[in-house]
């Protein structure tokens, strides 16, 4: 049986929409009842579920809030994460983390490998930083997986920003210097349980233990990204905005953003025999989604 945590996050839920369709057992918790700001619950889901595998999909997310809240973002990334790690070593399970491209900096000019040294720029990069350290340093048998520009149909992300916002303004302005891979967490959810799967199947392995990158293939940016999104919404009738590009120094924001935080997943690949899709093949799925469950209809005809 799987734990997941952060069911009520978007890969959360895309996770335990595939459990369900695959016929996989497991339970799914989140707040209030799993909350690593409460480290009583960590033990007590834990304890009640009893898994025989930990994913943790659940996280402080809010980047340019944790610069002025570094306690809660360090609960959520690194010393919740930690115990939860520390309760799979002790019944010697595996556990699956998610981690982030934000633990670099951005200035390397081309994808980073997991043995590139991390260098986050802001708060939340270094406590997804610091977490990552300290579940390696457990014992657990614990796979980290870093991703980014995660989005889907469900849940707050980039596409569902860009299509509530279209829909008010008829000029977007979006940054086009920053550069990255889109995630579509149905993708990511898939790649965690082909990964639960392969561990299953052989046992763990030593060459398991460690980060992986894992993100869509092929790499975009901002403003791409929200053009490519558009394009997939006038095909269901949706009343697209003028998308103008413009540099990360005219949107400034709290938290500094990675220029170029493109990963090299070539280590997911030749460990667990697994590639996410090309990123523009599975946007199609996720916009259509969103434009159904949000009533985004702006037909022109």
């Amino acid at each position: 049986m799987i734990l997941i945590t952060g069911g009520t996050g978007q890969l959360g839920h895309a996770l335990e929409e595939l459990c369900v369709a695959r016929g996989i057992e497991c339970r799914v918790v989140s707040r209030p009842a799993f909350d690593f700001a409460r480290p009583e619950s960590i033990a007590a889901c834990f304890n009640a579920a009893r898994p025989d595998l930990v994913v943790n999909a659940a996280a402080y997310t809010a980047v340019d809030q944790a610069e002025t809240d570094a306690a809660a973002a360090a609960a959520g990334n690194h010393t919740g994460p930690l115990a939860l790690a520390r309760l799979c070593a002790a019944a010697d399970i595996p556990f699956i983390h998610v981690s982030t491209d934000y633990v670099f900096d951005g200035r390397k000019g081309a994808p980073y490998a997991e043995t590139d040294p991390a260098a986050p720029a802001g708060v939340y990069g270094a406590t997804k930083r610091a977490g990552e350290v300290a579940i390696l340093a457990t014992g657990a048998k614990a796979v980290i997986l870093r991703t980014a520009w995660v989005y889907g149909a469900f849940g707050r992300n980039f596409a569902r920003t860009m299509l509530a916002a279209g829909r008010k303004m008829p000029v977007l302005r979006v940054v086009g210097d920053q550069r990255g891979t889109p995630t579509a967490a149905p993708d990511l959810a898939a790649a965690i349980l082909a990964i639960a799967a392969k561990i299953g199947e052989t046992g763990w392995r030593p060459e398991y233990h460690g980060i992986f990158h894992a993100t869509g293939s092929g790499e975009t940016t901002w403003h791409c990204f929200a053009s490519a999104i558009f394009a997939e919404a006038a095909r269901h009738g949706y009343k697209v905005p003028e998308v103008r590009a413009i540099t990360t120094a005219d949107w400034p924001t709290p938290a500094p953003r990675p220029a170029d935080s493109r990963l090299d997943c070539m280590r997911l690949r030749r460990v667990f025999g697994r590639a996410l899709p090309e990123w523009r093949d599975s946007l199609p799925g996720i916009v259509e989604g969103l434009l159904t469950l949000d009533g985004f209809s702006q037909r022109t005809d």
